[in-house]
């Protein structure tokens, strides 16, 4: 997950010391924090659309595969879709449609609400879904670049920062590890 041109000074360690320079000390150590979590995210982001290219699928098409596969019936209303994927509807509405386009989901109608939509699995959907997710999982999630304790010690740390932003309120068991 290394970039392509590795600098020689950690640009990111030299922004903050900037910020000292130029008497921003109190800002300096969320500077860095909000510019590493960017970077970070850009490495990892590189790191999944090689992933899922062969796959032609992006990450967010991917997402919505998944979900969908992890439901019983490989069905989701798509206002749940909105709601679990956590975007602005258009960009859910986009995905779909790029989805049905391709034959990998279908819309059809909910049976107990006319006027609200389903989205439903496809065969073609389900097959390029598990493809993607042993290209993602070998490729990217098992070789993360940290060790356990820190990819453990990071996802703490960020959900955290999501809980006390108000992204979601903690329920211990909703996020207990499978048995």
């Amino acid at each position: 997950m290394a970039g392509q041109n590795p600098h020689r000074v950690d640009p990111i360690a030299e922004a903050r010391r900037q910020w000292h320079v130029h008497g921003w000390d109190d800002a300096a150590a969320g500077m860095t924090a909000v510019t590493s979590v960017m970077r970070a995210q850009q490495l990892m982001q590189a790191s999944v659309d090689a992933a899922l290219k062969p796959h032609k699928l992006t990450f967010a098409r991917y997402e919505m595969l998944r979900m969908l596969a992890f439901t019983r019936a490989g069905r989701l209303p798509l206002a749940s879709a909105i709601d679990r994927l956590q975007v602005h509807p258009t960009s859910v509405t986009n995905t779909v449609d790029r989805l049905v386009k391709d034959g990998y989901i279908e819309r059809v109608k909910h049976p107990a609400d006319g006027r609200a939509a389903m989205l439903l699995l496809t065969d073609a959907g389900r097959a390029v879904v598990e493809e993607a997710t042993v290209a993602l999982n070998t490729e990217v999630f098992e070789r993360i670049g940290m060790n356990h304790a820190d990819t453990t010690a990071l996802v703490a740390i960020v959900a955290r920062f999501r809980e006390g932003s108000g992204d979601f309120v903690n329920d211990p068991e909703s996020t207990r590890e499978p048995d």
